[in-house]
């Protein structure tokens, strides 16, 4: 069995921590590099739910998308819900690594696996890596579509591809537009709206669409946008990281155990539609 330390070595070649944005926080956050791993969970959220279901699996190491910690602390008392994944992380001998932007930015990365969910073809990142003299890296990902759609039906598509959340697919422009080309970004996308507008697509898919900037952008061209719940655009690199992995094991010979959380940690729980969709107005 590889000691967590082989282990983390293989994910930092996947991820380098150097490739992470400056403001981020990525890495081993508890775990010992002496202690054998045998079995890993990976999930997008380091929140309780999620340890107690490492625990109840008998995970050594869990693997996130997001940070515990994206702006540091003074305690990991249990008194806090933070510290009190770290108690149980520790108690259980599970150490946890996260890798959020430099995932993000990976080759293949988040919006690779989320384009792959989308059944759309990859033709380069949105917003490529100086760094990377290929090309291929880089922020989010333009798209071909095997065949046109309407965005009706490309919305459609997204939420019965992508997992099930409360809030669905939000869409916002004309449904009936033909969609031959999409940008797509996991988690929040709005601050790449000048990205997805030179890149000349039909549409852009990401998460957290704010009001403002999506009227702004709307007024600027008939780009179609799509908001899909920001869990569920980056759930699909869970299963990505997992087959990434699996891959290191079997080349390794380490015969790792490794899953893949089924479970929504997105915060949202319930959506309730709007009473009346008369175009007119809201009401006095």
């Amino acid at each position: 069995m590889p000691r967590l330390s082989e282990v983390i070595a293989a994910l930092e070649n996947l991820w380098p921590a150097e490739r992470a944005e400056s403001w981020d926080a990525v890495g081993t956050v508890v775990g010992d590099p002496d202690q054998e791993v045998t079995r890993v969970l990976i999930a997008v959220d380091p929140v309780q739910e999620i340890v107690d279901e490492a625990v109840k699996l008998g995970a050594d190491l869990l693997v996130t998308h997001h940070p515990l910690y994206l702006r540091g602390t003074t305690t990991v008392a249990a008194t806090h819900f933070k510290g009190r994944v770290v108690h149980t992380l520790i108690k259980n001998d599970i150490a946890l690594h996260v890798a959020h932007t430099n995932a993000d930015t990976a080759d293949p990365g988040v919006s690779d696996a989320l384009a792959g969910a989308l059944d759309l073809r990859v033709t380069g990142p949105l917003v490529p890596d100086a760094g990377d003299p290929e090309g291929r890296r880089g922020l989010g990902r333009v798209c071909a579509l095997d065949h046109p759609l309407t965005v009706r039906e490309f919305a459609a598509r997204a939420a019965e591809r992508l997992p099930a959340t409360a809030q669905g697919i939000r869409v916002a422009g004309d449904p009936e537009a033909l969609v031959r080309t999409v940008a797509v970004s996991g988690g929040s996308g709005d601050s790449l709206f000048d990205h997805v507008r030179a890149a000349g697509v039909d549409a852009f898919l990401t998460a957290d669409l704010r009001h403002h900037p999506v009227s702004e952008a709307r007024a600027h061209s008939p780009l179609a946008l799509l908001d899909a719940a920001h869990w569920a655009t980056e759930w699909p690199w869970c299963e990505l990281a997992a087959s990434q992995l699996d891959e290191i094991s079997d080349r390794h010979g380490w015969d790792l155990r490794v899953h893949v959380s089924k479970t929504v940690t997105d915060p949202w729980t319930a959506h309730a539609a709007s009473a009346t969709s008369d175009p007119l107005g809201a009401p006095n």
